[in-house]
């Protein structure tokens, strides 16, 4: 292991290593999942619910896989195994779990720069039109070739390496990220009878509260966080030893947090004032595809700001699709023994031969299922309501009773920095988080075949 530590690339300190981990948390989860769910489980009261979440679970799972990462210096492939022999399996599952989603991520990153290219290009009003959608995603060559620009812009970046790759593009893109969700957080704000749109959004709705309230709000920050993908393990390999790293965890979920908050700032108002209650109910596609793009057709100057908005949406998607092929990437360097270039080559294969179903999916193989289930949706939901819950679940089972919580807590404090929360995360790894896995495992996977509703 030593001999794998000394050649690893590293991040150049804290800032690059927070700003490329909050890259990867920031993504199309939070610009267009976020939004309807807050509108969906009553406003104020599920952004209560995420945020406690943010501060206790989500804490918990990402102080241990980060930890992990650093401990070990291997990417999840190996790093689990070093952990404890007996859970090399799990190392396999954590790296599979990217392997699935990059293909159908850069499937819907297509489709973000397609209707980037029609607003920035003055086309905008076209894509409010009823059959713009499911015309695009239809067809057969075009979501094909937007899907091959955003798999070849986040491969380049890959393929430029740690320093000159992932951490330049995130010191950049997470700014620039920033400053565009508060100029059109601050349009919206101006618009006519905004105040309403933002009462509505905000102020706590107690009768929508329920435990599919708190389970909606655990799926949502789960996923967001990019936890149990490898990705956060991948990431803290790549850290320096001299980190803080509880202040980076704290500042990512800040990060995280903000911009999922603002996010719900630039559509929850909008949609409400031009489209009423109904249209904050659309969900995935439908709100940001669909129902976004006639309300900026009804807003002056709705074709500029949907023009910043997907290019907003675009460089949130961009820097996920980065976390997430390095942390493939870097699981076949570390288990094959691979150069960077030919394990990017591997992962560029794997993602047409899945992605290519993804997107056809939607048009001349829609006929096809799997349990149901066209290829997108069915490898949304192998991974994020199956193996990624069980991932993290047995994340907290190794962590929490096999090698001990002292394994992670050490390894945060080793360098005299104090762990506030420590504590609390080893109430949480130990006991709480573990029932709120098999909660979401369970009620996901029941929402899925229609039994119950999320």
């Amino acid at each position: 292991m030593e001999h794998n530590i000394k050649k690893r690339s590293s991040f150049s300190g804290g800032i690059g290593f927070v700003l490329a981990a909050a890259g990867s948390a920031v993504g199309l989860g939070n610009l267009w999942r976020f939004p309807y769910l807050a509108a969906q489980y009553g406003g104020g009261i599920f952004i209560l619910v995420y945020i406690i979440l943010a501060l206790t679970f989500g804490f918990a799972l990402m102080s241990t896989e980060i930890a992990i990462g650093r401990k070990t210096k291997q990417s999840p492939g190996l790093a689990y195994k070093t952990l404890h022999k007996k859970f090399g399996f799990l190392g396999y599952l954590a790296a599979l779990v990217p392997i699935i989603i990059l293909p159908y991520y850069c499937v819907i990153g297509g489709w973000v720069v397609k209707y980037m290219v029609t607003f920035v290009s003055g086309q905008g009003l076209s894509a409010a039109e009823d059959t713009f959608f499911p015309t695009f995603i239809g067809d057969t060559g075009s979501p094909l070739i937007y899907y091959a620009i955003f798999l070849g812009f986040t491969a380049i970046i890959i393929l430029l390496g740690v320093n000159k790759g992932i951490e330049k593009i995130s010191k950049f893109l997470m700014p620039l990220l920033l400053l565009l969700s508060v100029v059109i957080v601050i349009y919206v704000f101006t618009l006519p009878n905004a105040a309403e749109g933002i009462k509505y959004y905000l102020l706590p709705d107690f009768s929508k509260f329920s435990v599919m309230t708190v389970c909606a709000a655990m799926g949502q920050m789960f996923f967001s966080m990019s936890l149990a993908m490898g990705i956060m393990i991948t990431y803290g390999s790549y850290s320096r030893n001299d980190v803080n790293l509880t202040k980076s965890v704290n500042q990512i979920e800040i990060f995280d947090t903000i911009v999922a908050l603002l996010s719900g700032f630039m559509v929850v108002p909008a949609v409400y004032i031009f489209s009423g209650e109904a249209g904050t109910k659309a969900s995935g596609a439908g709100l940001m595809f669909v129902t976004l793009p006639k309300v900026f057709e009804q807003m002056n100057g709705g074709v500029f700001i949907g023009a910043l908005f997907f290019v907003l949406v675009f460089l949130a998607a961009l820097t996920s699709s980065i976390s997430v092929m390095e942390a493939i990437v870097s699981s076949f360097m570390d288990r094959f023994k691979l150069s960077r270039t030919k394990s990017s080559v591997i992962c560029l294969i794997i993602c047409v031969a899945m992605g290519i179903p993804s997107s056809l999916g939607n048009g001349i193989w829609s006929h096809i299922k799997l349990l149901g289930m066209d290829f997108l949706t069915f490898f949304d939901y192998l991974s994020n309501s199956l193996l990624m819950p069980f991932v993290a679940l047995c994340t907290t089972i190794l962590v929490g009773w096999i090698v001990g919580p002292d394994v992670v807590t050490d390894e945060i404090t080793k360098n005299g920095e104090k762990m506030g929360r420590k504590k609390l995360y080893r109430i949480m790894v130990r006991y709480v988080a573990p029932i709120l896995l098999v909660i979401i495992l369970i009620s996901y996977s029941l929402a899925q075949f229609g039994i119950i509703t999320m």
